[in-house]
């Protein structure tokens, strides 16, 4: 047991070839390519889904200017028939008013108390066509 044993010689190590780095740098480069590709195809689409939107608001541009010009001119129509239903609310809650009764008899009916005069303004013109007319 205590026999010398012969001494196994040291193994070198076998250099491996550099062959295996080879695949390695081009699988590095595949990726690259692949990642150059995938990038290229991205910014395609989405320059293509930009001009899409920049085409669809060219068009709908016009279609929304003309649509606020229609609300301008609704909204001044609208402004005109409140001062008009205002005023005739107005006549009206004038016109069912007990004590105004009186003055509207007489703005509608022509009728004047006995102590009131009508007075009746005549233009100009109107007399002038009149004396034309009974002159010949």
């Amino acid at each position: 047991m205590n026999a010398i044993q012969p001494s196994t010689p040291q193994l070198q190590p076998i250099q491996k070839r550099r062959a295996v780095t080879r695949p390695k740098r081009h699988l590095r480069q595949r990726s690259h390519q692949v990642m150059v590709l995938e990038t290229t195809v991205k910014i395609t689409v989405n320059f293509a889904i930009s001009a899409a939107a920049i085409s669809a608001l060219v068009q709908l541009l016009p279609y929304h200017w003309s649509q606020q010009e229609k609300l301008r001119e609704i909204r001044t129509e609208v402004k005109l028939m409140e001062g008009r239903v205002n005023s005739l609310q107005a006549e009206f809650s004038r016109n069912f008013d007990p004590r105004q009764t009186k003055s509207i008899m007489e703005q509608q009916g022509y009728r004047f108390a006995p102590n009131q005069l009508p007075v009746v303004i005549v233009p100009q013109d109107s007399k002038e066509v009149e004396a034309s007319d009974s002159s010949p």
